[in-house]
């Protein structure tokens, strides 16, 4: 398949070529843009789309290509062709659904945010809220697991600080039991 150049030009019988009256397609092509082309013939060969020696030689092509229109013609049988560089511009008019009709987010685990608080208050309260943030953790994320409500991230934060605090105490209780033993 052999692929014309710009420099051709348009001769007797020959209709209007590609890269004429384009928008962009003569401009001089940027580094940026053959390698942009030459991902979408490694998409095309990648999709089974291309054979290898076609692919080399579309590849050679495009490294070649003084202009955007040459690149353009490389891929445009290709199904993402040239347009993937292409940023898509909302038409005229165009406004965004409000966030007022978007459907509303899950509502969040009061069990959940029991237990972060209950793990946050572990150092004022010297750890006396671990086992409640324990508690509520677990059975927060049970009851996130059943229902479609969020706030796991929160039962699991305070899950993490309560366990801190109730294996802080278990320790504490241990040395404190070990210090009366060898004191005997």
């Amino acid at each position: 398949m052999s692929y014309p150049t710009p420099w051709q030009g348009q001769g007797q019988g020959q209709g209007p070529q590609p890269w004429h009256g384009q928008g962009g397609a003569s401009m001089l092509a940027a580094t940026a843009d053959r390698e942009r082309a030459v991902d979408v013939l490694r998409a095309g060969f990648a999709e089974g789309r291309l054979r290898e020696d076609e692919l080399e030689k579309r590849i050679a092509r495009a490294y070649d290509a003084r202009t955007v229109g040459e690149l353009m013609l490389l891929v445009a049988d290709l199904p993402q062709g040239p347009q993937t560089a292409v940023v898509q511009v909302p038409p005229p008019g165009f406004r965004p659904v409000p966030p007022t009709f978007l459907p509303a987010p899950p509502p969040t685990n009061g069990k959940a945010v029991g237990s972060l608080v209950c793990g946050l208050l572990i150092v004022p309260t010297l750890g006396l809220t671990g086992i409640p943030a324990v508690i509520l953790g677990h059975t927060a994320r049970a009851e996130i697991r059943r229902s479609d409500e969020g706030g796991d991230g929160l039962a699991l934060t305070g899950l993490v600080f309560g366990w801190l605090a109730v294996s802080a105490w278990t320790l504490f209780l241990m040395l404190l039991v070990v210090a009366g033993v060898s004191s005997n």
